[in-house]
């Protein structure tokens, strides 16, 4: 937690040999109140916030976190958590951002955390750039850090994997998309243990994707039901929604027009109740289109 650390002092001697307004320093951050609790330390930014007070500041986060000599452990996962977060807001701009600067950085040295800035990059560049084969290379390369002849792969490596897969199947390129969420799919199955059950979950839904996009409709319904029936086990709204979204449309284009309505106007109520509008806004007008190609 950043209360442990002192980062009040902190930030306030670097405004003040700045010379920074707290009006300046805050706008578009954090109100003016709320900062003045921050630096007499009787509130604590979020990892967001602190990160973009730096770049105000010219400073990034391990500046703070070693100027309050606390471990390099605890800042890699605080950037870990800062670019997971910004991947839920599709923020690839800002990822990137943090990707090159950490990569500069020796707290990244270890070759795990390698990997998982390598594998953000390649994130990035396809969706900064639309450079599928920059990024793949990107990708693949990530993987062979920890398994240079991509067998057996573990499961942070078919995270990665589950990557290029998705990436393959928004060029359209379906069957070969099927054939990395497949080759996925087996590997996850040889693991002992999977720590965490999200990582199958994203790799049943973009395999039930890759099935709707070669118009293996009913494979498909038979992939998003393990997905949704992990999602209710495991108590995890992660991908719940378009799950219940692929489940609709592939009953809207196998035939069952009132089924798939039904599914469909679910995952836009569970967007609604989760606050995720834009991604309700697109399920709108994705069943007014498919309802208005199936008349």
């Amino acid at each position: 937690m950043l209360h442990e650390y002192n980062i009040g002092e902190i930030l306030q001697t670097l405004r003040m040999n700045k010379e920074i307004s707290i009006e300046d320093l805050t706008k578009n951050i954090c109100s003016v109140e709320e900062y003045e609790q921050f630096e007499k330390e009787s509130a604590y930014p979020t990892v967001d916030q602190l990160y973009l007070l730096g770049q105000r500041l010219q400073v990034n986060l391990m500046y703070f976190f070693s100027m309050a000599k606390k471990s390099n452990q605890n800042y890699s996962q605080l950037i870990i958590k800062l670019i997971d977060k910004y991947k839920k807001e599709r923020d690839y701009k800002t990822i990137h951002k943090i990707v090159l600067k950490e990569q500069k950085s020796p707290v990244f040295e270890n070759v795990q955390l390698k990997q998982y800035l390598k594998w953000h990059e390649g994130i990035c560049i396809y969706y900064l750039h639309n450079d599928v084969q920059t990024a793949i290379s990107i990708l693949e390369n990530a993987i062979k850090l920890t398994n240079p002849n991509m067998g057996d792969l573990t499961e942070s490596e078919l995270e990665i994997l589950t990557s290029i897969a998705m990436i393959i199947y928004e060029t359209k390129n379906y069957k070969e998309a099927s054939l990395n969420f497949q080759r996925a799919l087996d590997n996850l199955k040889s693991l002992p243990t999977i720590v965490d059950p999200k990582v199958k979950i994203r790799i049943l839904f973009g395999y039930a994707q890759s099935l709707t996009g070669e118009e293996e409709y009913l494979l498909s319904l038979d992939f998003c039901k393990q997905g949704i029936d992990i999602c209710i086990e495991e108590e995890l709204m992660y991908l719940f929604a378009e799950l219940l979204y692929q489940t609709g449309e592939n009953y809207i284009k196998f035939g069952d027009r009132n089924l798939g309505r039904k599914y469909v106007k679910h995952s836009i109520y569970i967007c609604e109740l989760t606050k995720q509008e834009k991604l309700a806004q697109i399920m709108k007008s994705e069943l007014a289109r498919m309802e208005n190609v199936s008349n």
